[in-house]
């Protein structure tokens, strides 16, 4: 058994170092991005059966997104600090520490999850409102709020395995975690808002059983030792390199989810100041547009862990292709994407708004600016994941935190107060452009320090 693991160890391995990037970055990429799309599908699924149910409880579901990015920040330190440096001491041929600081990441995302839940459920009705609940939507977002918050130990600790999952090579196995509770959410959401009655709950519950299930799935594999590193709580290691390398890269992430979450309840609240029509309209289009963000997420998480592996093999020929590729089918890609969702964005929010006239013209409004910006959205991604995959702690802390940062809420009130309802809307994509800002030279300075490496290597005298 232990051969049979090693031989699969070194297929991964070698699959990594030496099939042609344009085979193995699909090959890592495609399953996140479907396990991200059926994550949307069914996120979309909790908004769609809860529209039903009139335009306060839609807005309740976009107000509770915030919650989810909350639990987000939870894990995403961890989970993509951890991938980084997974990838590049897995590169170097050093399992033993990876095993550590995947442990070391796990059980400090559970922790950090069974704290929210505690404090959550302790201070759920100032937690709602916080987070942009109207008073006419208020009792919605505490019964949705009221079951993904047990959850958030599982949710935390998922984004963890996932990603350490990827930077791996058992891309297949994230997607199968993510997939099966993405499923089992779109068949438990009708059974538990219409069969049972439960309503809003309904949804929530459904969330919340998803979430475990996908947490019992993505840790079977370590558990049983079919993954090439073991988790174990005799693993943990808050040593002094692991701590900094999975802070330093991870703390991009973090802060881009905080800065989500903040952007997001601002969003909320001047939104919902607005009516709770524009507030529906903005969590509808969000929603939404998860499938192109998802893709894109997806295709970064393949990248990712691929120029990450090969930077610490020392191979920076590949980490050059890896870049010069993802760029530009991230460009391509979301061009498509971008044209394909504003041809039917009428259709698309008609479904989620009903007869509700406002909601359908500021929820088409934003999603057309949104799918223009889609390529920049893309190709900015893809300069973020290099940053993070090579260790330059620094860049990606500065791209994570741009498009929901400092790109976003400089320009947020002063869009609304001009603008109103059609300044809400166009925030984000007009946020999207000026993340360039930022990009272009990052992108500069990566594309110089890989052609340094690579320069840097001697070639082996020829053979005769």
């Amino acid at each position: 058994m232990e051969r049979k693991d090693t031989a699969r160890q070194e297929k991964r391995r070698m699959m990594m170092l030496n099939e042609p990037v344009y085979k193995v970055i699909p090959k890592m990429a495609v399953p996140t991005i479907i396990a991200f799309l059926i994550n949307s599908i069914y996120s979309l699924a909790d908004t769609y059966f809860v529209s039903s149910l009139g335009t306060n409880a839609t807005a309740a579901v976009s107000v509770n997104s915030s919650l989810d990015q909350l639990i987000m920040m939870c894990g995403s330190m961890l989970a993509l600090g951890a991938n980084s440096y997974i990838a590049r001491l897995m590169g170097q041929g050093n399992d033993k520490k990876a095993s550590q600081v995947l442990s070391t990441a796990f059980f400090t995302a559970f922790a950090i999850g069974a704290t929210l839940t505690v404090f959550g459920n302790i201070f759920m009705l100032p937690m709602v409102r916080l987070l942009g609940a109207t008073p006419t939507c208020e009792q919605y977002s505490i019964q949705y709020a009221t079951y993904v918050l047990l959850a958030a130990p599982f949710m935390a600790t998922n984004f963890v395995m996932n990603q350490c999952l990827r930077s791996e090579g058992s891309a297949t196995l994230s997607m199968v975690g993510m997939g099966a509770g993405g499923i089992l959410n779109i068949i438990l959401d009708p059974i538990f808002i219409f069969d049972l009655n439960m309503g809003v709950a309904g949804a929530s519950l459904a969330t919340a059983i998803s979430k475990v299930v996908s947490f019992a799935i993505l840790v079977f594999p370590y558990l049983t030792r079919r993954s090439m590193l073991h988790l174990s709580w005799r693993n943990i290691r808050y040593s002094r390199d692991i701590v900094v390398n999975v802070v330093s890269v991870g703390s991009s992430s973090m802060f881009r989810s905080g800065l989500a979450v903040v952007s997001a309840i601002m969003l909320n609240d001047i939104a919902g100041n607005i009516s709770d029509s524009v507030l529906a309209a903005v969590g509808v289009c969000n929603k939404v547009m998860m499938f192109p963000f998802g893709i894109i997420l997806g295709f970064g998480s393949g990248f990712q862990p691929v120029a990450g592996f090969n930077w610490g093999a020392k191979r920076y020929d590949r980490v050059e292709s890896c870049y010069r590729f993802s760029s530009w089918a991230a460009l391509i890609g979301a061009t498509v994407m971008g044209v394909g969702l504003a041809l039917f964005t009428d259709q698309l929010i008609v479904a989620f708004a009903g007869t509700d006239p406002e909601m359908h013209r500021i929820g088409a409004l934003c999603m057309r600016l949104q799918c223009l910006a889609l390529p920049i959205h893309a190709w900015v991604a893809v300069v973020n994941m290099l940053c993070t995959g090579l260790g330059n702690a620094r860049g990606a802390f500065l791209l994570a935190t741009a498009r929901q940062g400092s790109c976003f809420i400089p320009i947020l009130f002063p869009l609304a107060h001009f603008f109103g309802a059609y300044g809400v809307a166009s925030v984000q994509a007009l946020a999207d452009v000026l993340t360039l800002i930022p990009a272009i030279p990052l992108a500069i300075i990566m594309s110089k320090k890989i052609r340094t490496a690579k320069e840097s290597i001697t070639p082996p005298p020829a053979v005769e």
